[in-house]
């Protein structure tokens, strides 16, 4: 049986280009997520997911998560992550010019809000391996940089945890003018929260 439908596509905010599916058909409409990150009240600007000043009536959707499960009752907001990621940076950093901080990403994208806050809230570019897989996030481009004698590394190396030993970081820098890099390491990861009781 053939039957027309429309497909929109609504951004996921889970990484860039993420997007989540609406079907809308004579049989009703689904929304299909796949993976993706919403604030609060975000869902409510989508204009897309509205017929004038209605929601669009959902019949049927399918959530693609990975913290569906009562161990994740309470993931903090992005914005509570970002202030005490910001906290921790900031009062690390002032301690000497020798304390520096790399930020432990395991995926290659979904991290630019993180690296474009801190970059903007400290004034200190964030160190990255290659600046090409950025070329289509222009906004980006001014908060990273592939010079390593920054505060700030995301620096990737094939065996990141391995690799990271003492005071090395993944890039290989371990001394600035001969005095000993002091390096705390920050994992963002949404499966901590599954891992704690309260």
């Amino acid at each position: 049986q053939k039957e027309d439908i429309e497909v929109t596509l609504l951004p996921a905010g889970h990484c860039p280009g993420s997007v989540m599916f609406l079907f809308e058909g004579e049989n009703g409409t689904v929304l299909y997520t796949g993976d993706f990150r919403l604030a609060k009240g975000e869902a409510a600007r989508m204009e897309l997911l509205h017929s004038g000043s209605r929601v669009k009536d959902i019949q049927s959707v399918y959530l693609d998560t990975t913290f569906c499960d009562p161990k994740f009752y309470h993931i903090p907001s992005r914005e509570e992550c970002l202030n005490g990621i910001l906290e921790l940076v900031r009062s690390w950093i002032s301690l000497t010019r020798y304390h520096v901080v790399w930020l432990n990403c395991k995926a290659a994208y979904g991290y630019e809000y993180l690296f474009i806050n801190l970059s903007e809230e400290l004034g200190i570019k964030v160190h990255v391996n290659k600046l090409d897989m950025f070329r289509n996030m222009p906004e980006i481009l001014y908060h990273v940089t592939t010079d390593r004698h920054t505060r700030i590394h995301a620096c990737r190396h094939p065996r990141d945890d391995d690799f990271f030993r003492g005071n090395r970081l993944p890039c290989g820098m371990t001394c600035e003018n001969g005095t000993p890099l002091h390096i705390i390491s920050i994992k963002p990861s949404t499966i901590w929260f599954g891992e704690r009781i309260k």
